[in-house]
């Protein structure tokens, strides 16, 4: 026997690699071992009856951080088999007798469908699952809010998102697309039509082509609905064809705040206009823009049903925005023939590009481009980002280049110019945190700051002289301006890439102007994080490009870049 061991380990010393895969065999088939001992039994949860629940369903998503988030209480214990849902959500459906009766083998389209169907049925579903309806780019079957994720997509999260603001229906589209709404208009479609896999949870069905997979849902909180959510747009004085400009309208003797927006939210229109005890609803029209406000003293007339609330009066309107999206701007797509010339959307990074190109689509109606490729920007709807900046499908590009070569590259530019103070610390936030994150404290306060700072103040300035010296056809403007006067901005815009400039699509750009990428403003620093030496050289930059932009008989920057 020894003389047999012996042997062996001069073998293996002269050949180590068999030795190592007899050695891996011999592993892997104990795993297999214990692996199949661990799935021959069935798990049983004592005193609980065995249940068809326990069987293999769609992935479960994970509620616990979601639902501390909005103060609910985590269940302490789940049922066998049982599957975690939203505490917001109530549902009246039974449980399938036999999940095992809906399964097919055979995998197709059709078959991911029924499962789809038979898991959304459990009597533990978030909501109801209505059913399969046709819908249409130009007449949206769901009407309300809207958001895009081509990645990581999923039932649950497109339903917690329209419930979280208070709507009636979620309906998923395309794999990847979010509709909520109060109200279903269109008809019902085949399910076979609703075939496509959630991009982010491939077990589940989110609609189809031009196909809505919607869902009921059963809100615990109905105070959501209420005119809390919706948001308050001024005093106005009543326009003079009101009939026309606010087509809808109802008498409320009990007039109240929450009355005329739920009325307003139910005929889906985006504003609830209260007029005494008249409640009127339409859309921000060239004969309702909402740009002359007057005092709100005008319209504090108390309402008829609340004593602390306001309700205007027959000749000064107090306007709320409701729940309702404006679709009138919602519908983009890429160029239908090629580009002849490109135009840039050129700024510093944190500038405010990605905001400017939200507001440009919706304007336009057209996809805009990218130098680069941003997946996490294509995954939220921006679907020119995968086209080469060179294909002529997009009505403008973004860039953050500098060199003369490539400003030369393009035939004409809009150049976003920004507060470096404000334009630095958003793309600190961005390069660490992400587009709609925020750096970490160790961030600001270690090296990363001062290095980040030192590194790119310079360029906030070389940016904007590279583009005024080497453009061929630059239009400046400045991202406080296109905050503070988001119409006349956009329209200068607009003409520079050539769209015939429709206002009431502008006027519906207003109300759907943050998008998805805005950065909250709750997490804002305590402290100022410039040292004066770098409030020093950032100011001599800034009078810089304020001396250069006034050369070229351009305004200089707005008064709030300095003194600082």
């Amino acid at each position: 026997m020894a003389k047999l061991l012996l042997k062996l380990q001069r073998y293996f010393r002269r050949k180590p690699v068999r030795f190592f895969t007899l050695l891996a065999l011999y592993l892997a088939a104990g795993s297999l071992v214990f692996l199949h001992s661990g799935f021959s039994g069935e798990p049983r949860v004592q005193g609980s009856p065995r249940s068809p629940a326990g069987a293999q369903g769609p992935g479960l998503p994970y509620l616990g951080v979601m639902q501390l988030s909005r103060g609910f209480k985590a269940a302490a214990t789940m049922p066998a088999g049982g599957r975690r849902h939203g505490p917001w959500f109530k549902s009246t459906s039974k449980e399938p007798s036999d999940r095992g009766k809906s399964r097919d083998n055979n995998g197709g389209p059709r078959s991911r469908a029924i499962r789809g169907r038979s898991g959304r049925e459990k009597e533990e579903d978030r909501a109801q699952y209505i059913g399969c309806y046709e819908d249409n780019t130009r007449q949206r079957t769901l009407r309300g809010m809207s958001f895009f994720d081509y990645k990581k997509m999923t039932v649950f999260r497109c339903q917690d998102n329209c419930a979280e603001r208070g709507y009636l229906y979620a309906g998923l589209e395309f794999g990847a697309e979010c509709y909520c709404g109060h109200k279903i208009q269109a008809s019902n479609a085949s399910e076979s039509e609703c075939n496509m896999e959630c991009k982010g949870e491939r077990s589940n069905t989110c609609g189809g082509i031009n196909r809505l997979s919607i869902y009921r849902l059963e809100l615990a909180q109905e105070s959501a609905r209420r005119y809390g959510s919706a948001i308050f747009r001024g005093c106005f004085r009543r326009p003079e064809n009101v009939s026309i400009a606010l087509p809808t309208s109802q008498l409320m003797l009990n007039m109240s705040v929450d009355k005329c927006v739920d009325f307003c939210t139910e005929k889906e229109f985006p504003l609830a206009a209260l007029a005494g005890t008249t409640c009127r609803c339409g859309f921000p029209s060239t004969l309702f823009p909402l740009h002359e406000r007057e005092d709100e003293q005008l319209c504090a007339h108390k309402c008829a049903a609340e004593e602390f609330e306001s309700c205007g009066s027959a000749d000064f309107l107090l306007v709320y925005q409701t729940q309702v999206q404006d679709n009138r701007c919602m519908d983009r797509r890429f160029l239908p023939s090629r580009a002849k010339q490109l135009v840039a959307l050129a700024s510093f990074p944190g500038a405010g590009n990605t905001w400017a190109r939200h507001l440009i689509e919706l304007a336009t109606g057209f996809y805009t481009g990218s130098y680069y490729f941003d997946g996490s920007l294509y995954n939220k709807g921006f679907k020119g980002e995968r086209d080469h900046w060179r294909s002529g499908r997009t009505i403008c590009i973004k860039t953050h280049e500098s060199g003369q070569k490539e400003i030369e590259s393009f035939d004409s530019a809009i150049l976003l110019i920004r507060n470096p103070y404000k334009a630095l610390m958003a793309e600190f936030n961005r390069k660490y945190g992400g587009h709609i994150g925020f750096a970490a404290h160790a961030h600001w306060k270690g090296k990363e700051w001062p290095e980040f700072v030192a590194n790119y103040a310079p360029w906030w300035a070389t940016h904007t002289l590279d583009w005024l010296r080497y453009g061929k056809k630059v239009l400046v403007v400045h991202f406080e301006d296109l905050k503070r006067d988001l119409f006349v901005q956009l329209q200068r815009m607009v003409a520079l890439l050539g769209v015939p400039a429709c206002e009431d699509r502008l006027l519906c750009v207003e109300g759907q102007k943050d998008g998805n990428f805005k950065r909250s403003g709750l997490r804002k620093l305590e402290y100022d994080p410039y040292t004066p030496e770098m409030r020093k050289t950032i100011g001599g930059y800034i009078r810089t490009v304020d001396a250069a932009l006034k050369l070229r008989n351009l305004s200089g920057v707005p008064e709030d870049y300095y003194p600082r």
